[in-house]
């Protein structure tokens, strides 16, 4: 008989399948409206779906959820590329398609891109499904301090987690955790974050979690110890902890320089006519003008004009004076909930985060990138210490770490922490991931002020 945690998995794997299958078959619709008359193309791609749901599970698709707490569909696009090439070159070329050869290239191309792009879309779509329809896994949380703290946040900042705490307990007693007064067979996950905690008690954790089919995590203690920028490598049996203590490769930074440019460029192309339509709801709405702009830190704390579209009432900077008193701030941000400033429209604006776009000539002049820690008020910087000035190490960003997980809702702490790690770790693909997760955010409006 199955545990619940096994059952909910297995439904996971089933339901992603299911959702592989139909992004094959919306790439075999496309790729029959490609080429037209050609049925045994449309024919071998459907009666190959199997073929390519076992090629997604050589590729481990089906098996990478149970191993994080927090797994996001956009961390499997290199996998999932590499899946739609691999079963688009299979359909074309083992199975020698009878397809005319100046379209045999471009069919296969356009059956990874469609297969690509719908597998992304379906997974992300089934896995909120999912969330939806079992029950989050029970979970018992071990420990009292900060790290036990930064957890429960973490549950309750990322609904993808799925977790629901049932019980909390102080600090680590195995005998009493063992005799457990019947709460095994009730829990499906222990996570532990208690400074009583050694490798004695984590093996016999382990021993009893696979006695009773519950799953362990542990959240290492000391953070500021174990740091951000960490890889775990080995040397035979024996781990390392490698720090990443060396400059942002300048290759980095220059590729960065040109994906802004290039796809600022695009972006702003494509975004005319709806500035147009805005900035004309704006008129109609309050009086004023289309575009503000203010002094912000830029990288090195060198200032620069960053523009928005104007959300607020024409004398909103005097207003502020009176709601936000800078020198009585605990830290160095605030947000303001329901801001009287705020006019109708530039309510609409602010949650999809339309009144941003503007800063794409920022991004195209060089004071901004796409991705990066977000620019901060002049008054605001002043009041850092030393330090809060790492992120005016790299160029402000139009989106960034913070805006992806939990936009307004983080404390300034929080933000730093995310902000930390992305610089950090910065790479051309990281920012691809926070691009791709930017649009699900501003979508659901979660976090926002």
């Amino acid at each position: 008989m199955l545990t619940t945690n096994e059952w909910r998995e297995a439904l996971l794997r089933r339901m992603l399948a299911a959702g592989d299958i139909l992004a094959v078959l919306f790439g075999a619709l496309s790729l029959g409206f490609l080429i037209g008359s050609n049925v045994n193309a449309f024919f071998w791609t459907i009666a190959l779906a199997p073929v390519w749901v076992v090629l997604a599970k050589l590729l481990g698709l089906y098996d990478r959820d149970q191993r994080a707490l927090r797994h996001l569909t956009i961390d499997e696009a290199p996998l999932l590329a590499g899946w739609a090439a691999a079963g688009s070159l299979g359909v074309m070329l083992f199975f020698r398609l009878p397809v005319p050869g100046s379209l045999a290239a471009t069919s296969a191309a356009h059956l990874t891109l469609v297969t690509f792009v719908s597998a992304i879309v379906l997974r992300g779509t089934t896995r909120r499904l999912w969330r939806s329809i079992t029950p989050p896994e029970r979970t018992v949380l071990v420990g009292s301090g900060p790290e036990a703290e930064a957890f429960l946040r973490k549950v309750e900042l990322f609904p993808e987690v799925h977790l629901e705490i049932v019980n909390v307990i102080a600090e680590m007693d195995i005998e009493a955790m063992r005799r457990g007064n019947g709460w095994w067979n009730t829990v499906d996950r222990i996570v532990v974050a208690s400074a009583a905690t050694d490798g004695s008690d984590i093996a016999q954790l382990i021993a009893l979690g696979q006695e009773h089919h519950v799953r362990l995590s542990v959240i290492p203690l000391t953070r500021n110890l174990f740091g951000t920028a960490i890889q775990l490598s080995r040397i035979a049996d024996l781990t390392v902890l490698e720090y990443r203590t060396w400059a942002i490769p300048r290759s980095t930074l220059f590729l960065k320089r040109i994906l802004d440019i290039v796809l600022g460029l695009v972006a702003l192309i494509l975004l005319v006519p709806l500035f147009l339509l805005i900035a004309l709801a704006i008129k109609l709405d309050s009086r004023g003008p289309v575009i503000y702009s203010q002094t912000r830190a830029g990288l090195g704390q060198r200032p620069f004009r960053i523009l928005k579209f104007r959300t607020m009432v024409k004398d909103a900077e005097q207003q502020l004076e009176g709601l936000v008193p800078f020198d009585k701030l605990v830290e160095p941000m605030f947000k303001l909930k329901n801001d009287p400033r705020v006019t109708r429209v530039g309510h609409f604006l602010r949650r999809s985060s339309l009144d941003e776009t503007p800063q794409l000539l920022n991004l195209l002049k060089g004071d901004m990138s796409l991705v990066g820690p977000r620019p901060e008020q002049f008054d605001l910087v002043e009041r850092y210490k030393p330090e809060h000035l790492f992120r005016l190490s790299v160029k402000p960003g139009m989106t960034g770490p913070m805006q992806v997980n939990g936009r307004g809702s983080l404390t300034f702490h929080e933000r730093l922490a995310l902000e930390r790690e992305y610089i950090e770790n910065m790479s051309i693909f990281r920012d691809l991931r926070i691009l791709a997760m930017t649009l699900g955010a501003v979508l659901s409006g979660r976090g926002t002020t």
